[in-house]
Parts: C-alpha cells; sequence; structure tokens
C-alpha cells in the first residue's frame, strides 16, 4: 500500500464526514471522487464502512439527547412513539437494502454518469421544493405522526440509487409532507444511525472474507477523518438550514453533476 493511497483514504473519509449529513450525497461524492482518484475498493466496502466515523458523530453530539431519550422510554408515551417512528422508517431500506444489495454494489455503484445524473436532477428538484411556499403541520421531531415516520422511510429507499443522497431524500420528502426545515433536517440526524449502522453491519458481513489487511487499514483511515468531519457537521447543520435552507445544498449538487460530467467527458 502506498501513500498516496494512504492520502486518498483520508482525502475521501473527510469528504464522507462532510458530506453525509447534508442533501447532497456522500456515497456519489465518493463514488466520482475515487473514480477520478482512480480510488478502488474491495467489494465497494470502503463507501460503505466509513460511514461509521458519521455514525459515531451523530452519538457524540447527540450523546445527551438519545440517553434523555432511552431513560424515559419506560414512562414517557411520547419517546415510545418517537423511537417507534424512527424504527418504522428504518424498516423499508432494511428490507429492500437486503434483497438489492447485489444489485446496488454491482451496478448501481458501477456507474459514474448515473451518479452525475442523480446529483443534477436531485439539486434541481431540492431547489424546487426550497422555493415552495409550504406550510408546515410539523415542527418537531417528537410529534410525527407514525405513518408520516413510515412514509418518511419509504422515501429514503429511493437513496439507494448512488447520488440521490439519503438526507436529501428524507428531507425532501418530509417537507413534502408538512414539516419544517429543521425538524425535517433532524429527523433525518435520528434516521441515519439505525440505517447506516445496518448496512455497516450487513456490508460487513458479506464482505468479511475479502478484506485484506490493508483494506482494513484503508477503513480506520477513512473511519477516522470521517469521524472528525461530521462532528463539525453535525454541530452546525440545523442552524445553517434554519437561515439559509437548502439552496446552497441544491446548487452545489448541480455544480458537481456538471463537473461530474465534464471531468468524464474529457478525462474518461
Amino acid at each position: 500500500m502506498d501513500d498516496q493511497t494512504i492520502i486518498n483514504a483520508l482525502i475521501l473519509g473527510i469528504v464522507e464526514g462532510l458530506t453525509e449529513f447534508i442533501p447532497v450525497s456522500s456515497t456519489g461524492h465518493l463514488l466520482l471522487l475515487g473514480h477520478f482518484l482512480g480510488f478502488e475498493s474491495t467489494g465497494k466496502t470502503f463507501e460503505v464502512l466509513i460511514q461509521l466515523g458519521a455514525i459515531l458523530a451523530i452519538l457524540s453530539v447527540y450523546f445527551g439527547r438519545l440517553w434523555k431519550l432511552a431513560t424515559s422510554l419506560p414512562s414517557d408515551p411520547s419517546s415510545r412513539r418517537f423511537v417507534g417512528g424512527v424504527f418504522l422508517a428504518f424498516l423499508p431500506a432494511a428490507v429492500i437494502g437486503v434483497l438489492a444489495h447485489g444489485f446496488i454494489k454491482t451496478v448501481l455503484f458501477e456507474s459514474p454518469a448515473l451518479v452525475c445524473s442523480t446529483l443534477l436532477i436531485g439539486g434541481v428538484l431540492l431547489l424546487w421544493i426550497d422555493r415552495l411556499p409550504l406550510k408546515p403541520r410539523y415542527t418537531n421531531v417528537m410529534d410525527y405522526p407514525l405513518v408520516l415516520c413510515l412514509a418518511i422511510g419509504f422515501v429514503q429507499c429511493l437513496a439507494m440509487v448512488p447520488g440521490v443522497s439519503r438526507s436529501g431524500a428524507t428531507i425532501a420528502g418530509a417537507l413534502l409532507m408538512g414539516t419544517d426545515k429543521r425538524s425535517a433536517a433532524e429527523f433525518s440526524f435520528f434516521l441515519a444511525m439505525p440505517t447506516m449502522a445496518g448496512a455497516f453491519a450487513y456490508d460487513l458481513y458479506k464482505n468479511r472474507n475479502v478484506l485484506s489487511g490493508d483494506d482494513i487499514t484503508l477503513i480506520v483511515i477513512g473511519f477516522v477523518a470521517s469521524f472528525v468531519a461530521g462532528v463539525f457537521v453535525v454541530r452546525g447543520l440545523l442552524d445553517f438550514v434554519s437561515r439559509h435552507g437548502f439552496a446552497p445544498f441544491a446548487w452545489w449538487r448541480i455544480f458537481v453533476g456538471t463537473a461530474g460530467f465534464a471531468g468524464l467527458y474529457f478525462l474518461g
């Protein structure tokens, strides 16, 4: 394993942490950047497993709230309803992710042009949604009805196509179903924990026999970088969204998708 490969793993880990929780598609960024860097991971496991760093970033920032939520479960009906809602939202991705795992990793993950297309389309849609005169009915994630949580979970499944964005799909779907921007982003945080933990565990199980020592070293490097970058994003994202909405992320998607197509045309 050469120094450039280690540097590439570090760069990709930072990109994962910076993009996981904003609606720009961390997987799409990793696949495109990895393509142009010439970075190849065994079974495309690196791109999935370094998400553990982002998961721990949420846990570290939200630890106090998660602990309070956990200790209140036996006595607080609203806490039980919220945890049940997150679990319901997680179920569609869990089922479809297991059934379509092979197709996602061997077909969808191998198409940079698909990533560029979904980045562009998603950017235009997010820009449109951000400008709609929506009147939110739900402003607190603790008050989301169970049926709304399940519907958001089904929308999240669109993000199995790289470039769509897990957070982008959940946030856009939540906004169209009556939430405000801040609570939509916050629910996406909570839903990320079981979703990414499940993807991590299943992908590790499927590839446990093909990972080498070098693969594990690169994953650890990417994981640490992802965690550090993710902490900064989680701490500041909700306030940023409250002030600026999602238009900056939409324009970034359009820029990256366009630049990606240009790179594919000129560089291959």
